[in-house]
Protein backbone atom coordinates (compact mmCIF):
# COMPACT_ATOMS: atom_id res chain seq x y z
CA UNK A 1 0.00 0.00 0.00
CA UNK A 2 2.84 2.79 0.78
CA UNK A 3 4.93 1.52 -2.52
CA UNK A 4 1.09 1.92 -4.16
CA UNK A 5 0.43 5.49 -2.68
CA UNK A 6 3.96 6.94 -3.21
CA UNK A 7 4.01 5.64 -7.10
CA UNK A 8 0.67 7.72 -7.88
CA UNK A 9 1.56 10.79 -5.84
CA UNK A 10 5.00 10.73 -7.64
CA UNK A 11 3.01 10.61 -11.19
CA UNK A 12 0.80 13.06 -9.99
CA UNK A 13 4.03 15.05 -9.14
CA UNK A 14 5.20 14.55 -12.61
CA UNK A 15 2.20 15.83 -14.07
CA UNK A 16 2.15 19.16 -12.52
CA UNK A 17 4.78 20.62 -14.77
CA UNK A 18 3.13 22.89 -17.65
CA UNK A 19 -0.62 23.70 -16.69
CA UNK A 20 -2.08 25.66 -19.28
CA UNK A 21 -6.03 25.81 -19.93
CA UNK A 22 -7.68 23.42 -20.75
CA UNK A 23 -10.32 20.70 -20.21
CA UNK A 24 -10.96 19.61 -16.38
CA UNK A 25 -11.77 16.06 -15.91
CA UNK A 26 -14.02 14.65 -13.60
CA UNK A 27 -12.73 13.30 -10.56
CA UNK A 28 -14.11 9.43 -11.26
CA UNK A 29 -12.47 9.60 -14.54
CA UNK A 30 -9.55 11.06 -13.08
CA UNK A 31 -9.10 8.39 -10.95
CA UNK A 32 -9.23 5.96 -13.50
CA UNK A 33 -6.55 7.83 -15.76
CA UNK A 34 -4.42 7.57 -12.53
CA UNK A 35 -5.29 3.96 -11.84
CA UNK A 36 -4.16 3.01 -15.60
CA UNK A 37 -0.80 5.36 -15.26
CA UNK A 38 -0.21 3.00 -11.60
CA UNK A 39 -0.20 0.07 -13.59
CA UNK A 40 1.91 1.26 -16.52
CA UNK A 41 4.75 2.12 -14.13
CA UNK A 42 4.51 -1.51 -11.86
CA UNK A 43 4.72 -3.33 -15.41
CA UNK A 44 7.88 -0.73 -16.44
CA UNK A 45 9.43 -1.46 -12.83
CA UNK A 46 8.87 -4.76 -12.88
CA UNK A 47 10.10 -5.43 -16.85
CA UNK A 48 13.03 -2.98 -15.93
CA UNK A 49 11.97 -1.23 -18.90
CA UNK A 50 14.02 2.18 -18.87
CA UNK A 51 11.85 5.50 -19.52
CA UNK A 52 11.96 8.72 -18.81
CA UNK A 53 9.25 9.97 -20.89
CA UNK A 54 5.75 11.22 -20.29
CA UNK A 55 4.59 10.18 -23.55
CA UNK A 56 3.95 6.70 -22.50
CA UNK A 57 0.75 8.16 -20.96
CA UNK A 58 -0.67 9.64 -23.57
CA UNK A 59 -2.33 6.75 -24.71
CA UNK A 60 -4.02 6.09 -21.28
CA UNK A 61 -5.04 10.12 -21.36
CA UNK A 62 -6.30 9.18 -25.15
CA UNK A 63 -8.18 6.10 -23.97
CA UNK A 64 -10.80 8.39 -21.81
CA UNK A 65 -10.82 11.34 -24.25
CA UNK A 66 -7.94 13.44 -22.91
CA UNK A 67 -4.61 14.78 -23.71
CA UNK A 68 -1.23 15.39 -21.36
CA UNK A 69 -1.89 19.15 -21.33
CA UNK A 70 -5.98 18.37 -19.96
CA UNK A 71 -4.11 16.07 -17.44
CA UNK A 72 -2.04 18.74 -16.06
CA UNK A 73 -4.30 21.36 -16.22
CA UNK A 74 -7.05 19.12 -14.31
CA UNK A 75 -4.33 18.96 -11.20
CA UNK A 76 -2.89 22.55 -11.09
CA UNK A 77 -6.90 23.51 -11.04
CA UNK A 78 -6.97 21.33 -7.68
CA UNK A 79 -5.49 24.29 -5.56
CA UNK A 80 -8.75 26.49 -6.57
CA UNK A 81 -11.09 23.75 -6.00
CA UNK A 82 -12.36 24.26 -2.44
CA UNK A 83 -14.19 21.32 -1.75
CA UNK A 84 -11.93 18.60 -3.83
CA UNK A 85 -8.41 17.69 -2.92
CA UNK A 86 -5.88 15.76 -5.26
CA UNK A 87 -5.54 13.07 -2.39
CA UNK A 88 -8.79 12.18 -2.85
CA UNK A 89 -8.98 11.08 -6.31
CA UNK A 90 -5.00 9.20 -5.52
CA UNK A 91 -7.56 7.37 -2.80
CA UNK A 92 -9.96 6.04 -5.25
CA UNK A 93 -7.55 5.17 -7.50
CA UNK A 94 -5.93 2.86 -4.89
CA UNK A 95 -8.93 1.36 -3.43
CA UNK A 96 -10.07 0.28 -7.50
CA UNK A 97 -6.23 -1.45 -6.92
CA UNK A 98 -7.57 -3.18 -4.16
CA UNK A 99 -10.81 -3.90 -5.23
CA UNK A 100 -9.15 -5.47 -8.28
CA UNK A 101 -6.21 -7.38 -6.18
CA UNK A 102 -9.16 -9.07 -4.38
CA UNK A 103 -10.27 -10.28 -7.15
CA UNK A 104 -6.70 -11.69 -8.90
CA UNK A 105 -6.45 -13.27 -5.60
CA UNK A 106 -9.30 -14.77 -5.51
CA UNK A 107 -8.58 -15.79 -9.10
CA UNK A 108 -5.41 -17.52 -8.22
CA UNK A 109 -7.02 -19.17 -5.30
CA UNK A 110 -9.41 -20.99 -7.86
CA UNK A 111 -6.67 -21.83 -9.99
CA UNK A 112 -5.06 -23.11 -6.76
CA UNK A 113 -8.40 -25.06 -5.70
CA UNK A 114 -8.48 -26.13 -9.35
CA UNK A 115 -4.67 -27.74 -9.22
CA UNK A 116 -5.59 -29.75 -5.86
CA UNK A 117 -8.88 -30.99 -7.45
CA UNK A 118 -6.89 -32.24 -10.26
CA UNK A 119 -4.28 -34.03 -7.89
CA UNK A 120 -6.80 -35.58 -5.36
CA UNK A 121 -8.73 -36.63 -8.72
CA UNK A 122 -6.08 -38.75 -9.92
CA UNK A 123 -4.30 -39.84 -6.17
CA UNK A 124 -4.01 -43.62 -6.53
CA UNK A 125 -4.13 -45.94 -3.80
CA UNK A 126 -1.36 -48.36 -4.97
CA UNK A 127 -1.01 -50.78 -1.56
CA UNK A 128 -3.73 -51.07 1.40
CA UNK A 129 -4.66 -53.36 4.26
CA UNK A 130 -6.25 -53.09 7.18
CA UNK A 131 -4.66 -55.46 9.37
CA UNK A 132 -1.51 -57.26 9.21
CA UNK A 133 0.15 -59.42 12.37
CA UNK A 134 3.65 -60.34 12.13
CA UNK A 135 4.43 -63.58 14.26
CA UNK A 136 6.79 -64.89 12.40
CA UNK A 137 10.13 -64.14 10.96
CA UNK A 138 8.51 -65.00 7.52
CA UNK A 139 5.67 -62.77 8.43
CA UNK A 140 7.98 -59.52 7.70
CA UNK A 141 7.51 -60.12 3.60
CA UNK A 142 4.26 -58.59 4.44
CA UNK A 143 6.06 -55.11 5.04
CA UNK A 144 8.22 -55.10 2.37
CA UNK A 145 7.90 -53.93 -1.00
CA UNK A 146 8.94 -52.35 -4.03
CA UNK A 147 6.62 -50.45 -6.49
CA UNK A 148 7.86 -48.54 -9.51
CA UNK A 149 7.47 -45.08 -9.55
CA UNK A 150 6.49 -42.03 -11.60
CA UNK A 151 7.09 -38.41 -10.87
CA UNK A 152 5.04 -37.19 -8.08
CA UNK A 153 4.71 -37.48 -4.35
CA UNK A 154 4.71 -41.12 -2.76
CA UNK A 155 3.11 -40.92 0.83
CA UNK A 156 2.94 -44.07 3.52
CA UNK A 157 0.97 -44.53 6.26
CA UNK A 158 -0.09 -46.79 8.41
CA UNK A 159 -0.30 -47.52 12.94
CA UNK A 160 2.06 -50.18 14.24
CA UNK A 161 2.49 -51.64 18.06
CA UNK A 162 4.94 -53.74 18.89
CA UNK A 163 4.14 -55.56 21.95
CA UNK A 164 5.74 -56.59 24.65
CA UNK A 165 5.81 -60.57 22.94
CA UNK A 166 8.46 -59.22 20.99
CA UNK A 167 11.72 -61.16 21.10
CA UNK A 168 14.12 -58.70 19.42
CA UNK A 169 16.30 -56.76 22.30
CA UNK A 170 17.86 -54.66 19.90
CA UNK A 171 14.68 -53.24 18.78
CA UNK A 172 13.28 -53.17 15.04
CA UNK A 173 13.70 -50.59 12.63
CA UNK A 174 12.16 -48.94 9.13
CA UNK A 175 13.73 -49.00 5.93
CA UNK A 176 13.43 -47.01 2.63
CA UNK A 177 14.85 -45.65 -0.35
CA UNK A 178 14.34 -44.54 -3.68
CA UNK A 179 16.29 -45.97 -6.69
CA UNK A 180 17.43 -44.49 -9.55
CA UNK A 181 17.47 -45.49 -13.03
CA UNK A 182 21.51 -45.92 -12.38
CA UNK A 183 20.65 -48.24 -9.93
CA UNK A 184 21.88 -46.27 -7.44
CA UNK A 185 19.88 -45.23 -3.93
CA UNK A 186 18.31 -42.01 -3.28
CA UNK A 187 16.44 -40.78 -0.14
CA UNK A 188 17.16 -43.68 2.25
CA UNK A 189 15.52 -43.51 5.40
CA UNK A 190 15.60 -45.01 8.42
CA UNK A 191 14.07 -45.21 12.00
CA UNK A 192 13.77 -47.05 15.05
CA UNK A 193 10.69 -48.13 15.86
CA UNK A 194 9.33 -47.85 19.39
CA UNK A 195 7.79 -50.38 21.78
CA UNK A 196 4.97 -50.91 23.77
CA UNK A 197 2.15 -48.81 22.44
CA UNK A 198 0.53 -48.32 19.06
CA UNK A 199 2.22 -45.39 17.01
CA UNK A 200 1.78 -43.67 14.20
CA UNK A 201 3.97 -43.33 10.73
CA UNK A 202 3.97 -41.46 8.01
CA UNK A 203 6.63 -40.93 5.15
CA UNK A 204 6.37 -39.08 2.14
CA UNK A 205 8.84 -39.48 -1.09
CA UNK A 206 8.75 -36.86 -3.71
CA UNK A 207 9.62 -38.60 -7.09
CA UNK A 208 10.80 -37.47 -10.60
CA UNK A 209 11.94 -38.65 -14.19
CA UNK A 210 15.36 -39.80 -12.58
CA UNK A 211 13.94 -42.36 -10.27
CA UNK A 212 12.71 -45.87 -10.88
CA UNK A 213 11.74 -47.61 -7.89
CA UNK A 214 10.54 -47.23 -4.25
CA UNK A 215 12.11 -49.93 -1.51
CA UNK A 216 9.92 -50.21 1.67
CA UNK A 217 11.09 -52.59 4.51
CA UNK A 218 8.90 -51.46 7.05
CA UNK A 219 10.41 -54.00 9.64
CA UNK A 220 14.18 -54.75 9.62
CA UNK A 221 16.20 -56.86 12.34
CA UNK A 222 19.73 -56.15 14.26
CA UNK A 223 22.65 -58.62 14.34
CA UNK A 224 20.54 -61.50 14.76
CA UNK A 225 16.63 -61.69 14.67
CA UNK A 226 14.41 -63.01 16.66
CA UNK A 227 10.84 -63.77 16.71
CA UNK A 228 9.01 -60.68 16.60
CA UNK A 229 5.01 -59.83 17.80
CA UNK A 230 3.87 -56.79 15.95
CA UNK A 231 0.70 -55.65 14.43
CA UNK A 232 0.14 -53.29 11.51
CA UNK A 233 -3.46 -51.06 11.05
CA UNK A 234 -4.52 -49.35 8.21
CA UNK A 235 -1.45 -49.57 5.48
CA UNK A 236 -1.90 -47.30 2.60
CA UNK A 237 0.25 -46.22 -0.14
CA UNK A 238 -0.70 -43.52 -2.34
CA UNK A 239 0.99 -42.08 -5.81
CA UNK A 240 -0.16 -38.19 -6.18
CA UNK A 241 0.74 -36.52 -9.93
CA UNK A 242 2.34 -32.99 -10.28
CA UNK A 243 -0.46 -30.50 -10.33
CA UNK A 244 0.26 -29.87 -14.38
CA UNK A 245 -0.29 -33.32 -15.61
CA UNK A 246 -3.30 -33.73 -13.28
CA UNK A 247 -4.94 -30.51 -14.24
CA UNK A 248 -4.56 -31.71 -17.81
CA UNK A 249 -5.55 -35.18 -17.25
CA UNK A 250 -8.49 -33.21 -15.74
CA UNK A 251 -9.31 -31.50 -18.75
CA UNK A 252 -9.20 -34.14 -20.82
CA UNK A 253 -11.54 -36.17 -18.98
CA UNK A 254 -14.11 -33.35 -19.22
CA UNK A 255 -14.22 -33.07 -22.69
CA UNK A 256 -16.13 -36.36 -22.71
CA UNK A 257 -18.71 -34.91 -21.35
CA UNK A 258 -21.50 -34.12 -23.45
CA UNK A 259 -22.38 -30.40 -23.43
CA UNK A 260 -24.43 -30.27 -26.45
CA UNK A 261 -27.88 -33.00 -27.07
CA UNK A 262 -27.91 -34.83 -29.88
CA UNK A 263 -30.87 -32.70 -31.58
CA UNK A 264 -27.97 -29.96 -31.90
CA UNK A 265 -25.53 -32.19 -33.73
CA UNK A 266 -28.38 -33.54 -36.37
CA UNK A 267 -29.67 -30.17 -37.03
CA UNK A 268 -25.39 -29.28 -38.56
CA UNK A 269 -25.58 -32.86 -40.45
CA UNK A 270 -25.89 -32.04 -44.17
CA UNK A 271 -29.29 -33.57 -45.42
CA UNK A 272 -29.37 -37.33 -46.37
CA UNK A 273 -29.85 -36.52 -49.64
CA UNK A 274 -26.74 -34.33 -50.59
CA UNK A 275 -24.65 -37.48 -49.78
Amino acid sequence: MKMKRYLLYALTGLLLAGCNRHTIIPDDELALIFHDAFLTNAYLNVEKVPTDSLRLYEPIFARYGYTTDDVHYTIGNFSKRKSARLGDVVERAIDLLEAEGKIYNREVAILDTIDNVARRTFTETLRSDSLIRVRSLRDTSLLSFTVDVEPGEYDLSLRYEIDSLDRNPRGLKALMWLERRDSTRTGTYTTTLRRNREERFTRQFTTDTTHRRLHVHFLTFGEKAQRPSVTVRDLKLTHTPPAAPAVERLYEQQLNIRIFADEFFRKALPPQDSL
